[in-house]
């Protein structure tokens, strides 16, 4: 037996596809880079596993956003794995139009030892990637990092998610 298949079938419309990935709970992140001697950042619920061995993550940026153009610039990459207590610095870095001058100013943070990125305190985890790989994704670019250092809270928070387009929180 063997499934019909459509004869070009057309996307889903916008609508039913942001309904229906919103029921996709996802964690919340912070990306961040440094580029131009300017800190970016960016909040993401894009981002994925890829490999353990190497240790790769992706992460999916908008190509019209300003961070998109930075991220390529730099070549590598910062991701903060967010706790529940950080659901305005996540809010903040979602806001589209922020000044990118002094943005991460009202954010407490460490700059990472390997590639200069700013990681926001008291985060869940701590990542540093050096980007291997972009792919075109639509209207987005999918960017491949390699883990070149991994950090982890010892007391952990409750983790943020994203989940029916808003913040939530997951034991």
């Amino acid at each position: 037996m063997s499934a019909a298949q459509p004869v070009d079938p057309e996307p889903v419309d916008e609508g039913s596809y942001r309904l229906a990935l919103g029921r996709f709970a996802t964690g919340v992140t912070v990306v961040t880079t440094v580029a131009g001697g300017q800190f970016h950042a960016m909040t993401a619920s894009s981002l994925a596993s890829v490999s353990l061995d190497p240790p790769l993550v992706l992460v999916c940026v908008e190509k019209e956003a300003r961070f998109h153009d930075a991220i390529v610039e730099a070549g590598s990459f910062g991701v903060s794995i967010l706790g529940e207590h950080q659901r305005a610095a996540a809010q903040w870095f979602a806001t589209r139009g922020r000044p990118v001058h002094g943005q991460l100013d009202r954010t407490p943070h460490t700059i990472g030892a390997v590639t200069g990125s700013p990681l926001l305190d008291g985060s869940l985890s701590q990542l540093e990637c050096v980007v291997t790989d972009i792919h075109p994704g639509g209207d987005h670019s999918i960017v491949v990092g390699l883990v070149v250092s991994a950090e982890v809270t010892v007391d952990a928070d409750a983790a943020l998610v994203h989940y029916r387009s808003r913040y939530d929180h997951l034991a």
